[in-house]
């Protein structure tokens, strides 16, 4: 049985040397495998970063995998993306991400994906199902390996409608698995891209920053470069690639729901009244201003597993995630990888577009970045609910798409619990500077109780 401490919403994710193991990397290859058996799926693509502990609970994954008759192909080190890309290119029945995305160096996790969805939430909760246990292929699976990196390398770079702006860029690598392919794909730009690479060299122990872009603290180092080269861009990855992180000529970390609007914006200028999905934690101003440019703004939940699963079904061409998680329908594949979308910025910055310049012009609201409050795992949905009911009782409407996001005169404020750490999520947007402290002061009231320290 896998522990089930370990099955979160979108993925599987624990502490190596705790929660897991090569012994733990098996039995989830034994479980996955029998999920795959009992649905006639038979071939699987298995993919790693660079943690220290990856190759490991590779050899774990495969062997349990072989055992329960799967043929499995190993596509080596690099990023998630990668990875998905490899399950579409090889035409495969499903794929697994060997990853602890940005967490500390010593976790790590498996993220999973079929051919045509994901596989997350009641997959996950159910892989210790009895039927998986005992179904199975009558012979064992044979294990290949494939080097996908050139394909991989082609397919990003075959619609990029270069302008003839030119840019000096520097990208940020982080320590995490685009090391390598970011190496190439530099070889491949234009020549009147110019870029200094940061961190590029894979090391699982992340010598130099921690490797999550959605922190402005991670950015630092890209921040420093841009404004002593007095670069155009500057662009940073997370650790297994599928985020993205982009700071401006002037330094400026840009947050993730100002860049989906700066990319929807392009797209409804090609693509008029097109579907854009963006997450419950995005800014009022991107759903209104997608709408007054005459697209459909959808509100998702938090999650890339999320956006898969609605994004076809609303026939939406793009999304973005407040985390730098960007999905693109438009001339891709629509999975969130983030040097696919690193790609799209840059094609628009040669074509012109300046990223600083857009949001100058913009309104301007007063947004909070996002506050994490730690709160166990054990009791963060049940804190969310007990302050569903509560305003529920009160007759005070809100929207429950993904925790609680209530909007009101002044503004609004989201709660909602994390799916992948052990905290509560919040975050504030006010039409007016003034506004901004009764909307924290509203929320802090209503958390009084639950939450001992309460950091806003």
């Amino acid at each position: 049985m896998i522990e089930a401490t370990i099955l979160r919403a979108y993925d599987i994710r624990g502490t190596f040397g705790t929660t897991l193991s090569r012994d733990v990397a098996k039995q989830i290859g034994l479980q996955f495998g029998g999920w795959l058996a009992f649905h006639d799926k038979n071939t699987i693509a298995i993919g790693y970063d660079g943690r220290l502990s990856s190759p490991e609970l590779r050899d774990g994954l495969i062997e349990g995998l072989i055992t329960k008759g799967i043929q499995v192909t190993n596509v080596g080190r690099g990023p998630t993306p990668m990875l998905y890309f490899a399950v579409q290119h090889l035409k495969l029945d499903a794929g697994i991400m060997i990853t602890g995305s940005h967490n500390p160096p010593q976790d790590n996790g498996f993220k999973i994906t079929l051919a045509d969805r994901p596989f997350s939430g009641e997959d996950i909760a159910n892989l210790n199902a009895s039927e998986w246990c005992e179904a199975g292929y009558d012979e064992p699976g044979q294990l290949s390996s494939i080097c996908v990196i050139a394909a991989y390398l082609q397919c990003l770079i075959k619609e990029i409608r270069w302008g003839e702006m030119p840019l000096r860029i520097g990208i940020d690598c982080g320590n995490g698995a685009t090391g390598e392919i970011v190496e190439l794909l530099c070889k491949k730009m234009p020549s009147h891209v110019h870029v200094q690479l940061l961190f590029s060299d894979i090391d699982g122990t992340f010598p130099n920053h921690h490797p999550d872009p959605a922190d402005p603290d991670n950015l630092q180092d890209l921040i420093m470069r841009v404004k002593r080269e007095k670069l155009d861009l500057g662009l940073a990855f997370d650790g297994d690639g599928d985020r993205l992180g982009v700071v401006d000529r002037k330094g400026r970390a840009i947050w993730g729901d100002q860049l989906t609007l700066f990319i929807a914006m392009s797209i409804l200028k090609v693509n008029p009244g097109a579907a854009i999905m963006a997450d419950v934690k995005t800014s009022q101003l991107v759903f209104d201003s997608i709408e007054a440019a005459g697209g459909v703004a959808l509100m998702s939940p938090t999650g890339h597993s999320h956006f898969k699963n609605l994004m076809p079904k609303n026939g939406a061409l793009f999304g973005g995630e407040m985390s730098g998680h960007f999905f693109f329908k438009d001339r891709y594949f629509g999975y969130d990888d983030g040097i696919y979308a690193a790609l799209r910025v840059l094609e628009l910055a040669s074509l012109g577009y300046d990223i600083g310049q857009f949001l100058d012009l913009i309104p301007h609201f007063y947004t909070s970045p996002e506050i994490k409050i730690p709160c166990p795992d054990e009791q963060k949905f049940q804190i969310v609910r007990a302050i569903c009911d509560k305003l529920k009782a009160d007759k005070i409407d809100f929207c429950d798409v993904d925790g609680i996001r209530l909007r009101n005169k002044a503004g609004w404020w989201l709660l909602r619990a994390s799916n992948t750490t052990p905290i509560l999520v919040a975050r504030f947007e006010s039409f007016t500077e003034e506004d901004l402290p009764s909307l924290k002061e509203h929320l802090r009231t209503l958390l009084t109780g639950y939450v001992a320290d309460i950091p806003f």
